[in-house]
């Protein structure tokens, strides 16, 4: 019978949850940014938002994670208000 051990790379438990968490904010950003009226500022600000999550891509410090969780969303909070307001 098969034993029960993990490969080397897998995700621990709390990894698993925060790069859930990232993604679900990447997709949200990327979603909301498909309102902007201007086909060029959509383009521009989702180029933007992708280098910005690459560039973080290798992060591994849970504290810091989290923290550019917290800045990303409030910018998805200020980039849909801003959208809104100009409609």
């Amino acid at each position: 019978m098969a034993t029960g051990k993990m490969p080397q790379n897998a995700l621990s438990l709390k990894q698993f949850f925060l790069r859930r968490q990232v993604l679900s904010l990447y997709r949200e950003i990327l979603r909301t940014l498909r309102e902007v009226p201007n086909e060029d500022h959509r383009k521009e600000l989702a180029d933007w938002a992708r280098s910005e999550f690459k560039k973080n891509k290798i992060e591994k410090d849970e504290i810091v994670i989290k923290m550019m969780l917290s800045q990303g969303r409030l910018t998805l909070r200020e980039i849909s208000s801003a959208i809104h307001l100009a409609k």
